[in-house]
């Protein structure tokens, strides 16, 4: 480990000789996943794109390697008053996990919103070895429950991502890509959230292939990283978009922004509906199911197209973990990027024929996917909802000729968030 001094502050950053510890602590707990050439995506931005397989992780994704890692850091003694985490996804399965390899008691808080399926893979990977604590209705009502009872528990908290033994635990990911990659990597893409993969892939690159160019990606909704780096210091956002949930924090890890500072080339903001694009792309073209965070670093290839051309590019693919009953949101997030989908308030005539004039503007393959109305008979025009989803984006502009031609009253909702959110 180093230790750097900024300001009044003292950080203590991840170590190359430590990452290689981990790696030999790991060795039976984690997966060395695959890092395999994609066909598709390599053809369709001519270039070499080689994913990283974290989805195929014995947890389904990298927070394995660190829980599993700052508990083997920790003396028996720690061990013997348990371990403590708050998370509602990836970290809770990995500390379960872990707790159950080593036969060490864990107490994991969540939020009493957290999905049932999530809390039943917890209690399956960690077994007889893991308490699950639903308390609050948000990820900050779990944290400070857990922090309550590190204190009266004298139990060790295990931090998602700003913990240097968790930071080199998550960098022996860099070290199996440098290790089976027999090519010079141009590019390497990796998600953050809190940050603590960046930091310890970027210290493995950083030393072993510093001409790399690394890359943050991280969710438009959710640019923490992104704003510390633009205003030089850790800031906590007021309001974030949950959606890519495995990349979605309001703040940085104080030590994770120093090092990805200092090591990452620049961070690229991606939106959410792209997200959704990727991962139905993933699973219909190449049978991988990805999380939303997980797909984070395919879908920025679209903003980095003309740069990659011709390069060695390698995409970390943090996570599997996604929950089937968000594939309608994640369809209509996608349609709604790809400018496909629209929705609108339309104010028919109460008359008879008035929908069936309405549906003389639709063009051969647009199609009526929401219609909502009810019909006021005290007055001359009543509102509906309607969702009109269409094959090509081109298809839109001649759509709202043909609604003012025949003088449709309308207004159109995609642009107006206050109301828009009660849709979708």
């Amino acid at each position: 480990m180093s230790t750097v001094v900024k300001g009044e502050k003292k950080f203590t950053f991840p170590d190359l000789d430590n990452i290689y510890l981990a790696a030999e602590r790991l060795r039976g707990v984690a997966v060395h996943t695959p890092l395999q050439e994609n066909i598709n995506l390599s053809d369709r931005y001519g270039a070499k794109i080689f994913l990283k397989r974290e989805d195929l992780q014995v947890v389904r994704s990298y927070k394995i390697r660190g829980a599993y890692n700052k508990m083997a850091s920790l003396p028996q003694e720690a061990l013997s008053k348990g371990v403590v985490c708050a998370s509602a996804g990836n970290h809770a399965q990995g500390l379960a996990y872990a707790c159950r390899k080593m036969a060490v008691h864990g107490t994991i808080f969540m939020p009493t919103t957290t999905p049932n399926q999530k809390v039943k893979q917890v209690k399956l990977f960690g077994k007889e070895f893991v308490e699950v604590v639903l308390v609050g209705d948000t990820y900050d009502d779990a944290y400070h429950a857990a922090m309550e009872f590190v204190e009266t528990h004298e139990s060790t908290f295990v931090h998602p991502f700003d913990d240097v033994q968790v930071m080199e635990g998550q960098g022996t990911v860099g070290l199996e890509i440098f290790k089976d990659s027999n090519f010079k990597i141009d590019y390497l893409l990796m998600a953050i959230g809190g940050g603590g993969l960046a930091s310890g892939v970027s210290t493995v690159f950083k030393q072993l292939s510093p001409k790399t160019k690394l890359i943050g990606v991280e969710p438009l909704g959710s640019p923490s990283m992104k704003v510390a780096m633009e205003e030089g210091h850790v800031v906590t956002l007021d309001k974030i978009d949950k959606f890519v949930d495995g990349a979605a924090v309001k703040r940085v890890g104080d030590t994770t922004f120093e090092i990805c500072r200092q090591n990452l080339d620049r961070v690229v903001l991606i939106p959410e509906g792209k997200v959704c694009t990727t991962i139905l792309q993933l699973y219909n073209e190449e049978a991988i199911v990805a999380e939303p965070a997980g797909a984070l670093t395919i879908a920025a290839l679209d903003f980095l197209k003309d740069e990659i051309k011709g390069k060695n590019v390698v995409c970390l693919v943090g996570g599997g973990n996604n929950d089937i009953t968000r594939t309608e949101e994640i369809k209509e997030r996608s349609l709604l990027y790809e400018g496909l989908k629209h929705y609108f308030i339309i104010r028919f005539p109460q008359r008879a024929g008035a929908f069936r004039d309405f549906l003389n503007v639709l063009g051969p393959n647009d199609d009526i996917s929401r219609f909502e109305y009810a019909k006021k008979t005290n007055r001359e025009t009543g509102p509906a909802v309607v969702g009109i989803e269409l094959k090509n984006r081109e298809d839109f502009e001649p759509l709202i000729r043909r609604m003012h031609d025949q003088n449709i009253v309308f207004e159109y909702l995609n642009d107006q968030p206050d109301l828009f959110q009660f849709l979708v």
